[in-house]
């Protein structure tokens, strides 16, 4: 639909050309990658190509092996089922669902107001006795908010732990360098850079190889049974390329967006946290979340209000109400949330067209409740 203006590109991306010119390529060559004919061989070398531009994308070849998987869900649980041989494990109260969803009994450590980790509980609760594991993402994907992970995987190593790395909403905005992380493993999918769905990696310190969650044969050095999707595979290794010309900054016209707001009376989360370039995680005390949705969906723009992993439902955002913790003021916004997020799709007019839309919706919005807002 011509009409249509996309701006949830951290729920997934539009698959990118180079990456469809990829997948195809690698579709049409009908080998599997297990077999020793030549048809096998040529599926084996893509899928070794694409592990190798990946991890060179990561700043992790000679240091860092790479599971593929399903995606970032499946490359956090890989990571988390190595949890059991820790005595305790630890989580931040800003971590995907899928990293919730795969431990339980985990300490939470909490969130600053500014939407990054707090670093001082973190010590702190390492100070407990025991090896940790540790969870916690790169960047957040509601707010967009980076923690400093090298940081963290100092004081994590300090106490003989693992650190385990979300990474899936930072790839492609920001520059990932594994080695100057110093995380022990690190998640990815492709779909949040345009590579399709279907298709993530771990990353994982040679020093640490992972035991393997699904098995039953010897794909992926037996680190992950089951035929590896080559055409998946090669389609995210050709769309992390296409990324190279990422900026680390928020774009100007994001950034004219958020003043515009702003001026408006609106709350931009975790703004004043270092943030990856693309995800604007805004919200309004008196306009509820699914009424915002509403109005953007019925003007024919695409955005969410907050994590698309949530079964397709309107909540209150976890991450909000972390964030609330430390700051009362957020308390109460974490049903009044709206997430947009641009990607390689979105130019300056689309960011313009948002604010006009949802502005001239807040205004119509108040004067047809102007007597209950009183």
């Amino acid at each position: 639909m011509a009409d249509i203006l996309y701006l949830d590109h951290a729920a997934t991306s539009p698959l990118r050309p180079e990456a469809r010119d990829a997948f195809l390529r690698a579709a049409d060559l009908g080998g599997n990658a297990s077999s020793v004919h030549s048809l096998g061989r040529k599926a084996k070398l893509t899928l070794e190509e694409a592990r190798n531009d990946i991890l060179s994308a990561v700043g992790a070849v000679g240091i860092g092996g790479l599971v593929f998987t399903s995606g970032g869900t499946e490359a956090n649980a890989l990571a988390l089922y190595q949890a059991q041989n820790y005595d305790r494990v630890l989580v931040s109260a800003g971590e995907h669902d899928s990293i919730y969803g795969a431990v339980s009994g985990a300490d939470i450590v909490p969130l600053k107001a500014t939407g990054d980790v707090d670093l001082v509980a973190l010590e702190a609760l390492l100070a407990k006795p025991g090896r940790p594991f540790v969870a916690l993402m790169l960047a957040n994907n509601e707010t967009g908010v980076i923690n400093d992970v090298a940081m963290a995987a100092a004081l994590v190593h300090a106490k003989g732990g693992w650190l385990h790395v979300d990474a899936v909403q930072a790839l492609g905005k920001i520059h990932i360098d594994f080695a100057a992380l110093g995380a022990d493993s690190l998640s990815l999918s492709a779909h949040k850079v345009g590579g399709g769905q279907g298709a993530g990696a771990l990353i994982y310190n040679r020093d640490h190889t992972p035991k393997a969650l699904i098995t039953g044969s010897g794909q992926e050095l037996g680190l992950r049974a089951g035929t590896e999707n080559i055409a998946g595979i090669a389609a995210f290794a050709a769309a992390l390329k296409a990324c190279n010309g990422v900026s680390d900054a928020l774009s100007s016209a994001q950034k004219s967006t958020e003043a515009a707001l702003k001026a408006l009376g609106v709350t931009i989360l975790g703004e004043a946290a270092a943030r990856v370039p693309g995800i604007l995680y805004i919200a309004q005390a008196d306009w509820a979340s699914n009424l915002q949705l509403i109005h953007m969906d019925l003007a024919g723009i695409c955005v969410s209000s907050g994590s698309a992993c949530s079964s397709g439902k309107v909540k209150a955002s976890r991450v909000v109400t972390a964030m609330g913790h430390a700051d009362s003021g957020l308390a109460d916004l974490d049903d009044k949330v709206l997430r947009i997020s641009g990607g390689w799709t979105t130019t300056a007019e689309d960011w313009e067209h948002f604010y006009d839309v949802w502005s001239k919706g807040y205004k119509v919005y108040l004067k047809r409740h102007a007597k209950e807002l009183v």
